[in-house]
């Protein structure tokens, strides 16, 4: 895999009116970026030419397929948008559950399917695909599991671009403050914190980058047995972090 810088780059970010987004954007344009195109589900006044406001449903295909169109000159897509959903996963409604995998799995793959032909037509580039450390802890039953199939398809997604010029990043962190959490007493990440990380690990060469210890912890904790990872069950303190169902 190649080494891919945001200096001289176009950059495509999704989500990015959030918490999240609004840093993707700022962090790539200190870093050099000469465009950035920052698609949400409505238009924000940025006060930069280099950033162009774009309307964007992640569950509308039609709306990929129009903004890809208009976005040729893409070489770092960022799959940022995301929605959260905390309900019991056996009395969580069905339309809910859908629409949680709309948001946080079929959208970005639907995204992802419409740029990285661009960015392999512009010489190549970057996908960095925004998980959490929720795909790996079900402690928000349905995000986790939208999350999970996500970096499922991100590891696919990153094999199948191996030969391609396209390096494919997943960024996994732990409770961040944006407005998806404001409600959850938990330590939070800054998320300047956070875009710094998974900048940094893209400059870098990094495939995955763990965003805070949070990440680390949970991710070593998957090769022990699931009672560490859900200490609860056995009526222990909850770990990582994690708020009380």
């Amino acid at each position: 895999m190649g080494t891919q810088g945001i200096e001289g780059s176009t950059v495509f970010v999704t989500g990015a009116n959030g918490g999240l987004g609004r840093e993707w954007v700022r962090q790539c344009l200190d870093r050099g970026a000469v465009k950035i195109y920052a698609a949400d589900l409505a238009p924000q006044e940025w006060g930069d030419a280099r950033v162009v406001p774009v309307i964007l449903d992640v569950t509308d295909t039609s709306a990929i397929e129009s903004a890809a169109d208009a976005a040729g000159d893409v070489t770092i897509l960022i799959n940022n948008a995301g929605i959260p959903l905390r309900d019991p996963i056996l009395s969580v409604a069905g339309e809910a559950l859908r629409q949680a995998f709309e948001v946080n799995f079929f959208g970005p793959i639907a995204v992802a399917q419409q740029f990285v032909p661009i960015i392999v037509s512009n010489g190549g580039g970057a996908v960095i695909n925004v998980i959490s450390l929720l795909s790996w802890l079900s402690i928000a039953p349905g995000y986790s599991a939208a999350k999970s199939a996500f970096w499922s398809a991100t590891n696919a997604m990153r094999l199948e671009l191996a030969s391609a010029g396209v390096d494919v990043v997943a960024l996994h962190m732990g409770y961040t403050a944006t407005p998806m959490t404001q409600a959850l007493q938990v330590p939070k990440n800054d998320p300047a914190d956070v875009v710094r990380s998974g900048l940094d690990g893209l400059e870098s060469g990094a495939l995955e980058v763990l965003a805070d210890q949070w990440s680390s912890d949970v991710k070593a904790a998957l090769a022990g047995p699931v009672e560490v990872m859900y200490p609860q069950l056995a009526g222990a303190t909850l770990p990582f972090g994690q708020p009380s169902p």
